[in-house]
């Protein structure tokens, strides 16, 4: 049996809120080179180009799960987040800081306490440049597949933690997840990635602790 692996994924403050109050169970991302090789009469099915770097949508799901650059179920996901330091290390870079520094995390105001108290609040720094010591949340993926954007359900919509978006009092429709969630994949990927309906990497998991 393969050792699980380990690997990074960004969220938005928004959804850590969502994953820590257990409401996003699941993540879509954009898949890149993914194809569905043509199937002919007589049951023959095309064979991608070699050196291509396509991916067959028409995999059986293990093939499917290793080629996910998220990983297979069992893997894991640490969450890299908006974070800041002490005001005094603010010219320091996040690969020579001490492990043993307070981080606070502005998607809740949460502080990593190490025994050391933060004097003063920092300078904000992108979840892109968050090290691995420095991540609270520790995901494991249950489950790996792709499909097209607007296959998703009702139920997935709202594991997807969409529930912090919410109409204006004078609106006269209720949206449902499923379009609250076509709001904010737009508000992300821009007002033409829904309608262009791509192909996406569907991620389910579980918080587990670090």
């Amino acid at each position: 049996m393969s050792q699980a692996k380990e690997r990074p994924i960004l969220f938005s403050a928004s959804m850590v809120r969502a994953i820590l109050e257990g409401r996003k169970t699941v993540t879509r991302r954009a898949a890149k080179n993914v194809v569905e090789a043509p199937h002919f009469r007589s049951g023959w099915k095309a064979t991608l180009p070699k050196g291509s770097g396509a991916i067959d949508i028409t995999s059986d799901t293990a093939q499917l799960a290793k080629a996910s650059p998220y990983g297979r179920p069992g893997d894991r996901l640490w969450v890299r987040e908006a974070w800041l330091a002490d005001a005094q290390l603010d010219l320091i870079v996040p690969r020579d800081l001490s492990q043993g520094e307070p981080i606070l995390y502005p998607a809740d105001g949460s502080v990593r306490q190490t025994g050391c108290a933060m004097v003063s609040q920092g300078r904000g720094r992108p979840s892109i440049h968050m090290p691995r010591w420095a991540s609270r949340i520790l995901l494991e993926i249950t489950d790996v597949r792709v499909e097209r954007l607007q296959d998703i359900s009702e139920e997935q919509a709202e594991a997807e933690g969409v529930g912090f978006l919410r109409r204006s009092p004078d609106a006269d429709e209720t949206l449902t997840a499923a379009q609250l969630f076509e709001c904010l994949w737009s508000s992300i990927n821009g007002d033409e990635s829904w309608s262009g309906n791509p192909w996406v990497w569907v991620v389910e998991f579980k918080r587990i602790e670090p």
